[in-house]
């Protein structure tokens, strides 16, 4: 029996909305879109939804529901994480979504977000026998994972997202060398946590999902490798290009950033502070390249119910 399903992931720079179809144990990907509703702009670190996001926010939901209706889906499943789980106003954001489209989002915790996460990883690859450590950097929140094969060991969400970082750090454009040691320093502290799994777990390789790894990998296809397409959902990133590319997004500033083969506008302002935290994280742990994985929360979302799937069909895998 066919059934179509959609997810919906209100994350707090974009709005995504994933529909697959699921028929027996093969899943074929129908529709993916994403919009730049910056949830979190002007609002974030006062702990609440600014009135003009509030409006991006119903709009965007609005457009979401005409294209759920357009492929007659049978199943709507969408979660809301860090920007509007921290928001004062966040709970009457999710009920006006509720009267004025029908969609029923839920809140879920950083702990939930990171479980979902984790099982969008799964999804888009075997994982390696070796410890891992998997990072997804969203605009609200950062989620650690750690992992040994399909195993989950650790896991942690920090509230330390790129929009907080750029409010707090990223205040001048090219970004100072004294902001970026104060990010430095301030990473140490809120990341004390995650210093002390990594002693513990010893992870060998890095899995980047997502946001700021999706585009430090374009950028890497475009420089250095400009006839190669990506085949499937990860890819890996040599670190020596890794490193290029961080001192190029510390040394630009927006308009120059904008200019960078594979930058797209949406990143071009929370690259940097992007790229610092995974510089941050990377002094911590030996390994050759970052596995940049296209698969995270919403994949999760979808096939943590969807289980056995046997054949996964991607028509939008290159987007």
């Amino acid at each position: 029996m066919r059934e179509r399903i959609a997810v919906i992931d209100l994350g707090t720079n974009t709005f995504h909305l994933f529909i697959a179809e699921r028929d027996g144990s093969k899943v074929t990907t129908l529709y993916r879109e994403k919009i730049a509703v910056k949830i979190g702009k002007n609002g974030i670190s006062k702990g609440k939804i600014a009135p003009d996001a509030f409006k991006r926010a119903i709009h965007a939901l609005s457009a979401f529901r005409t294209v759920i209706n357009l492929f007659e889906v049978n199943t709507v499943k969408g979660v809301a994480t860090s920007a509007i789980r921290s928001a004062k106003n966040g709970r009457e954001l999710v009920q006006e979504i509720k009267e004025k489209t029908n969609i029923n989002i839920e809140i879920i915790s950083g702990n939930r977000e990171a479980e979902l996460i984790f099982e969008g990883v799964k999804a888009a690859m075997k994982m390696p026998p070796a410890p891992q450590l998997v990072v997804d950097i969203g605009g609200g929140s950062v989620e650690f994972i750690m992992a040994k094969g399909d195993d989950m060991r650790w896991c942690q969400s920090f509230e330390i997202g790129t929009q907080r970082l750029l409010d707090q750090f990223h205040r001048a454009d090219p970004i100072p060398e004294e902001s970026v040691n104060a990010l430095h320093n301030f990473l140490s502290k809120e990341l004390a946590p995650l210093t002390k799994a990594i002693k513990a777990h010893q992870p060998t390789g890095l899995i980047g999902c997502s946001g700021a790894f999706d585009t430090l990998k374009e950028i890497y296809l475009r420089q250095k490798e400009p006839k190669q397409v990506q085949k499937g959902p990860t890819y890996p990133l040599p670190i020596t290009h890794y490193r290029q590319i961080h001192r190029e997004l510390l040394e630009k500033n927006r308009e120059e950033r904008l200019q960078i083969p594979g930058m797209v506008t949406l990143r071009a302002d929370m690259i940097v502070v992007a790229s610092c935290l995974i510089h941050h994280v990377l002094e911590q742990i030996q390994t050759s390249h970052i596995t940049a994985c296209a698969y995270a929360l919403k994949e999760g979302l979808l096939f943590s119910n969807l289980s056995p799937v046997t054949e996964v069909i991607d028509r939008h895998a290159s987007e």
